[in-house]
């Protein structure tokens, strides 16, 4: 309800009705506070905290020296061991990214074109169970499937394709591809679920083989849900700490365990920072591309 509204007997006018939409405003700000004060206190300050520490100086017990500035750190992104903990993250983060987008496609276009109700949320609680459980616990199921006992690495020495698979960047990329798959499918269902299928219809009426209209009508109405769930699966998997320890171990250090080491073993408060915040704006660059792109229009 506006100011119009509450006076049905004053005269509409231009400054009223800005009178009325900067009250409805107002409230609105009024109303968003405690999520924007909730933001502050947890997002926006402690980025702010691990800026300021990525660079400073590092202590002898590994803490940073307030006072004393240095962009070492930053420089120290360019060592061939950081380069190479770097592109493994990437590479994992972007194979994920793929096999989740070439697995979830087909089973949420599947899902989205049934035509019971019934079937399609059975298919969709389907998807909702492993969130049911605890993501470690699944990790730790991983572990034991991927052991030298395991039921995996069992198939794989009798049938002699491959051998022990734990503490592995295969072991890794499948405890990733199952732990984020859903948060591909989702979207890709939402995006698919809502095409105008009479575009469809209309391709096929003009001669348009099932290919060619997937192609040039299907797969563009849906790219919203494709990006969407490229960026909801990249963001995680590159910053992924719990999969990569427990499936991966030493051999296969990502970023996630690499700042963990800094701030923990390594001793390096600064460096861990730096790293810190080095993924985080890699991330909120993917964040800005999905709302540029396709979170708009999803």
């Amino acid at each position: 309800m506006t100011m119009l509204d509450d006076h049905p007997s004053e005269e509409a006018s231009p400054e009223l009705e800005k009178k009325a939409e900067r009250a409805e405003s107002w409230r609105g700000f009024f109303t968003a506070l405690p999520t924007y004060v909730f933001l502050i206190i947890f997002f926006v300050l402690p980025l702010i905290i691990i800026t300021v520490i990525s660079f400073t100086e590092r202590s002898r017990t590994g803490k940073p020296v307030l006072g004393e500035w240095t962009l070492e750190w930053w420089i120290k992104l360019g060592d061939p061991l950081v380069r190479t903990v770097g592109f493994r993250s990437v590479w994992l983060a972007f194979l994920n990214t793929a096999f989740s987008l070439l697995l979830g496609y087909p089973f949420a276009y599947w899902i989205a074109t049934r035509k019971s109700a019934i079937m399609r949320n059975f298919l969709l609680v389907l998807v909702l169970i492993p969130f049911w459980s605890n993501f470690l616990v699944r990790t730790y199921a991983w572990r034991t499937l991927l052991d030298s006992n395991g039921l995996i690495t069992s198939i794989g020495e009798w049938t002699g394709l491959w051998g022990k698979m734990l503490f592995t960047e295969p072991a890794v990329f499948l405890g990733l591809l199952y732990g984020y798959l859903p948060f591909m499918v989702l979207p890709l269902y939402a995006a698919i679920e809502h095409l105008d299928w009479n575009l469809v219809e209309a391709a096929r009426d003009l001669y348009a083989g099932a290919w060619k209209a997937f192609r040039k009508v299907t797969l563009p109405l849906s790219m919203p849900g494709i990006i969407a769930g490229s960026i909801l699966v990249f963001i995680p998997s590159l910053g992924a700490y719990v999969t990569p320890d427990l499936l991966g171990g030493a051999k296969t250090t990502l970023l996630g365990n690499y700042i963990v080491t800094q701030f923990k073993s390594g001793r390096n408060w600064p460096f861990g920072a730096t790293l810190s915040v080095t993924i985080l704006a890699l991330m909120m660059i993917a964040t800005i591309i999905y709302f540029r792109k396709g979170g708009k229009t999803l």
